[in-house]
């Protein structure tokens, strides 16, 4: 059996706030990466699932698959840079990442101070985003991890950890702007800025009964995207989102525990945007148990908005093939009711016959539909 602790090893390696300080002139480099493909079969009409719409009735690798590093080196003792790259599909096109580059003081031993270019810090697993081999699903639960699509921002943060007789409480607060990012809407990328970014979360973790997350951030999101759009009018360039420095918050309660044969993960979010749309809640249960180096594991997905909900079944088997090799199978059943998407991608004529529907008593247009679908994910996550 490949001991826990060989794993938790690996992953600190590659985790945002190292638990290895290097000293000057030191440094440290991991790679990180994931082959995989996924298939979405029942859904119809080519309709695409995921945050950017990657998984389709095609067995395609890029929903899953990127290759990363990260750099750490030491300027002096107390003082590193860190640098992570990956190169990774943004839609349909592959494209390389500078997803973070920052300077660390550790000020004490208790207290570190970043600037630069940081991760976000939205969910319970924002650290490690990107680095599959650290979560036990090979695509983290789309339900929650579809609603913030920002994964860095340029502007400073602090981690305090304060060791407690019963573990450990760190606090992190963050702040800065993530401007000219891309914005998946309708099918479509669209440029979008976030100004005044400020974070702030705390987590609690409590020797033999796990850790307690608690995340709040807020921005101004200021997005104008459009599409031509065929109405019985002819065709027309509607507006789809006009967010200007619009004010949006994502809560979030995140708890785990792993005792090396049982495990448990789940998160609570919520989204608001002051304009334009309905808040966001969305919430996973995950319960695991390991058999030597088997991890068998159940996940149940559900996001709600005014029009309607999405629930989710996720069955999972991986296999650690050695410490830094890991082997994973999914299978989703995924269906929405109250005739919302969730998850799964509509275009923006689609939508608007939907609205159209509505607005003129079915006279126009086309009904809202509901949509369900089974997806299968297998690949490989590794760290080396």
């Amino acid at each position: 059996m490949i001991s826990t602790r060989v794993l938790s090893i690996a992953a600190l390696c590659v985790a945002s706030s190292p638990a290895f300080a290097l000293d000057q002139g030191d440094y440290r480099f991991n790679g990180f990466g994931t082959l995989g493909v996924t298939h979405l079969g029942g859904a119809g009409d080519s309709h695409g699932y995921g945050i950017t719409g990657q998984t389709n009735d095609h067995w395609r690798g890029d929903q899953l698959s990127k290759l990363g590093g990260q750099l750490q080196y030491g300027i002096t003792d107390t003082v590193g840079l860190t640098a992570q790259a990956i190169i990774k599909p943004q839609q349909d096109e592959w494209q390389g990442n500078l997803e973070w580059l920052y300077l660390s003081w550790q000020a004490t031993d208790k207290l570190k101070f970043r600037a630069g270019r940081l991760g976000g810090t939205a969910y319970m697993y924002s650290d490690t985003l990107n680095i599959g081999f650290t979560n036990p699903w090979i695509r983290l639960p789309d339900e929650v991890y579809s609603q913030v699509q920002i994964t860095n921002y340029e502007g400073a943060d602090f981690i305090y950890t304060e060791p407690l007789s019963f573990g450990s409480l760190t606090v992190q607060a963050s702040g800065g702007a993530a401007n000219n990012r891309k914005l998946f809407i309708l099918d479509e990328l669209y440029d979008v800025d976030y100004k005044n970014f400020f974070a702030a979360n705390a987590t609690l973790a409590v020797n033999n009964f796990g850790s307690l997350r608690i995340g709040y951030a807020q921005t101004d999101v200021t997005s104008d995207d459009h599409a031509p759009i065929t109405t019985p009018f002819g065709v027309v360039d509607q507006t789809l989102v006009k967010l200007d420095n619009t004010h949006a918050t994502f809560t979030s309660v995140g708890y785990q525990y792993d005792n090396g044969i049982w495990i448990t993960s789940d998160e609570w979010t919520r989204r608001t945007i002051a304009e334009g749309s309905s808040p966001v809640e969305a919430m996973y249960f995950m319960a695991g148990r390991r058999f030597g180096d088997f991890l068998a594991h159940v996940t149940y997905g559900h996001m709600k908005d005014d029009s309607g909900c999405e629930n989710s079944w996720t069955y999972g088997l991986n296999y650690s093939v050695t410490p830094s090799v890991i082997v994973k199978g999914e299978f989703k059943r995924v269906d929405t009711h109250g005739g919302t998407s969730g998850v799964f991608v509509k275009n923006a004529q689609e939508t608007f016959n939907n609205a159209l529907f509505s607005q003129t008593s079915g006279a126009l247009g086309a009904p809202s539909r509901n949509f369900e679908g089974d997806i299968i994910s297998i690949g490989v996550d590794f760290v080396f």
